[in-house]
């Protein structure tokens, strides 16, 4: 099974942002993501053979963080993969400890995790073909 552990916006908020998506597909193209599967990912372990989630989640449980806000200030387009993102100009501290704590929980349970520095962002579209003017973003 493909896992990984992220953070789900309020419904509002993804409804929200997916219509921008919508809206900024007409200027680079690809795909947009569904308003339900809006998410900011925190930790990616790919592949894990179905016996190792539940250590998974078990090594979840023991992460750590504390209410927070992620604003929503930016998008991007990320030419090298091709997607459209949104989210900080700079990750929250509150956001950056949770990665951390739910990444060394996980290491600690065995599992292998990608060495690239956390980016706070939520990927909105995929495929995308150009870099056309991304309109302005909502207030979320």
């Amino acid at each position: 099974m493909r896992l990984f552990f992220a953070i789900w916006p309020p419904r509002e908020t993804a409804a929200a942002l997916a219509a921008w998506a919508g809206q900024a597909q007409r200027e680079v193209g690809g795909n947009v993501a569904r308003a339900e599967t809006i998410h900011l990912t925190l930790a990616f372990l790919g592949e894990v053979p179905g016996a190792r989630a539940a250590a998974a989640f078990r090594a979840a449980r023991g992460m750590r963080g504390v209410p927070h806000a992620l604003p929503i200030e930016e998008a991007r387009l990320w030419p090298h993969n091709h997607i459209v993102w949104v989210g900080p100009r700079e990750t929250p501290a509150a956001l950056g400890a949770l990665a951390a704590s739910l990444r060394a929980e996980l290491e600690s349970g065995g599992f292998a995790i990608e060495r690239r520095p956390f980016a706070a962002h939520v990927t909105l579209i995929r495929k995308a073909r150009a870099t056309g003017a991304l309109p302005p973003l909502p207030s979320v």
